[in-house]
């Protein structure tokens, strides 16, 4: 077996690692998903509650009850529940009682009562309890309800998409199938609607009164129902208390920024005192704050609140950008560092579970995941005045005074993404192989990039592109100072999604520095992309028309002089194909040669087995050896 066909027929090494973990109320169950079923630690043992065909499920306060959508319809661990279908997001109540889930739109509830509407949506695209596409994409809100602790009454999202432009995406393998068509607010054009309201049992509701843009948090604890806003702009973010028998709000915390505020997953939250838990940069670091003061100190930059048991928060933080870190806060205790984080790290109950480990008694939930086949050389590296964090990848064959490589940049480079890191992941096993086909490969994280500073994230506001280009040119040098082994004269780069974008930047704004360029998925032209995640960093374009140029590749496609693989699924509805298709036409209309790599029925995430080979054919044929 290759190493291209167990990455793929591992799903990036995922298959058989646990995730997903509930902690029970008292803290001697957790569940969790592995290969897409669901299991219980308990007693020092799994057990199989149900599945396959699991992707996410809800459970109750005991995780005794448990529901979830397969093929359509609601299931607990038993089978199929009598819910009218096709269902949505089944979501259980704290008492395991009752079960809201989305049918055609409408919210309905199942319990002993029997099936009924409690919200019917009152236009053609309508939807309660669902979340929108900014949500999900860009805002990381998964849930569009939430159950009150009593399970008498829900918050609810009302999203009517109406005023969102449709865009289309059609399986280009299948001319008789229709396309399919999806609301997707682009940058400058109308957003969702989105409202939040209380519904009770018997379907009275009435409607939150207050809110902005975007309603990024919600929840409803023993303390009411809680929802965070923020504005078009997203220099803004209010946090709300909603008083469940008016809607009336009060204004709890606020967040202003001249750029942006950085919305931190997991927050705002309350503890079980009711104390507000929100972030604020201070010191050019991003600070965790309980109760409007600071609980971490300068130079620990948080990153994620991962859970809230009783008065102890757990969440990530990093004090050097190639690590995650997992601590925890409580009044009494103060702060303490737990170790190195893992995906779904959580905590209730007092039981505190760590990288799929039960911290108190250090049990362990299997993973079997397989090994990758490849064992890393991986160097890490602080290159240059800004001490950027690079990696570096040699062959295992290749040894001191055997003569330089060609040179593999294999940057992502950009917001929410950092490669170099310390603790192994999928994307490094990807660079070493490269570097076993005879490349020295070299990852850098420049500005742009997350978990170093508030002031390092923003540094691309208003230019996405000239900032991390430049981070990626000087780490390239200073490695080449570094390690004989880098040949400067032989230079590639190679990237997805944003890190496409920057390959895309690098061979036509540096054709001195690099000598062939692999694109994928790349953003082309910056007005294609959505509203929230791209004015985040450039503004309204009415407002800043420059900065949507400056970082728009496709104004300078007729520049290109240099060998370059675009590569694109055509089934991505995150950044469509579009976006390739546009930059290949304007190549064709200057005389550019190119080459283009369609993948049919590939998402933004494809998985196909030999990817890689084609990409390095490519990079044999440009960057001779």
């Amino acid at each position: 077996m290759t190493f291209m066909r167990q990455l793929a027929r591992t799903n990036r090494f995922t298959l058989g690692k646990p995730s997903s973990f509930t902690v029970s109320a008292d803290g001697r169950t957790v569940l969790f998903l592995r290969d897409s079923s669901l299991w219980a630690w308990e007693d020092k043992q799994e057990r199989l509650v149900a599945g396959p065909g699991i992707g996410a499920y809800s459970a109750d306060d005991a995780c005794r009850a448990i529901v979830f959508e397969r093929d359509g319809q609601v299931h607990d661990a038993g089978g199929a529940l009598p819910a009218a279908g096709p269902a949505q997001a089944p979501m259980l109540d704290p008492s395991g009682r009752r079960i809201a889930y989305v049918r055609a739109g409408a919210l309905r509830v199942l319990d002993d009562d029997g099936d009924r509407v409690l919200a019917e949506p009152d236009g053609p695209e309508v939807t309660w309890g669902l979340p929108e596409y900014v949500a999900t994409a860009s805002i990381d809100r998964y849930d569009g309800m939430w159950w009150s602790p009593d399970g008498q009454r829900l918050l609810v999202a009302r999203v009517d998409t109406a005023p969102v432009q449709r865009w289309h995406v059609t399986d280009i393998l299948d001319p008789a199938r229709p396309s399919r068509s999806f609301p997707y607010p682009v940058v400058g054009t109308a957003n969702a609607d989105v409202t939040l309201w209380i519904i009770n049992l018997d379907g009275t509701k009435f409607r939150v009164q207050a809110g902005d843009e975007y309603l990024t948090a919600a929840a409803w604890d023993a303390h009411g129902p809680l929802a965070a806003f923020q504005s078009r702009d997203q220099r803004h973010v209010h946090v709300h208390a909603i008083d469940p028998d008016t809607g009336r709000t009060t204004l709890l915390a606020e967040q202003r920024d001249d750029a942006w505020v950085t919305l931190v997953p997991g927050l705002p939250r309350r503890t079980a005192k009711g104390v507000l838990l929100t972030s604020a940069d201070r010191d050019d670091t991003r600070t965790l704050l309980y109760g409007g003061r600071p609980v971490t100190p300068p130079g620990l930059h948080l990153l994620t609140v991962q859970a809230v048991d009783g008065e102890t928060v757990l969440f990530t933080a990093t004090d050097e950008p190639t690590e995650t870190q997992l601590w925890s806060y409580d009044p009494a205790q103060g702060l303490e560092k737990l170790g190195h984080a893992g995906t779904d790290d959580t905590r209730r109950g007092g039981t505190t579970v760590i990288a799929a480990r039960i911290h108190a008694t250090g049990d362990e939930i299997a993973s079997h995941a397989e090994e990758p086949m490849l064992d890393l050389r991986m160097r890490l590296l602080r290159l240059g005045e800004r001490e950027l964090r690079a990696a570096l990848f040699l062959p295992s064959w290749h040894r001191p005074g055997d003569g330089a490589l060609p040179v593999l940049m294999d940057p992502y480079g950009g917001p929410a993404i950092r490669k170099v890191l310390a603790e192994p992941f999928w994307a490094g096993y990807v660079s070493q192989w490269f570097a076993e086909q005879g490349f020295a490969v070299l990852v850098v994280d420049g500005r742009g990039t997350p978990g170093r500073s508030p002031s390092w994230e923003r540094a691309i506001h208003l230019d996405v592109a000239q900032p991390a280009l430049d981070d990626q040119v000087s780490g390239l040098h200073a490695a080449a100072e570094l390690e004989p082994a880098l040949d400067l004269s032989r230079v590639a780069i190679r990237g997805w999604s944003y890190g496409g974008f920057l390959a895309l930047v690098a061979i036509l704004r540096r054709p001195d520095v690099f000598h062939a360029a692999i694109a994928g998925a790349p953003v082309t032209d910056q007005r294609m992309y959505d509203t929230h995640w791209r004015e985040r960093h450039l503004g309204h374009p009415d407002a800043h028309p420059e900065a949507y140029d400056r970082s728009s590749p496709i104004l300078e496609a007729a520049g290109l002089s240099r060998p370059l693989m675009l590569i694109h699924g055509l089934a991505d509805d995150n950044v469509l194909p579009a976006h390739t298709l546009r930059f290949s036409t304007a190549l064709l209309e200057a005389g550019r040669p190119h080459e283009v790599l369609p993948l049919a029925r590939e998402g933004h995430r494809p998985g196909a087995e030999h990817l890689l080979a084609c990409q390095l054919d490519f990079l044999r044929r440009a960057i001779p050896r």
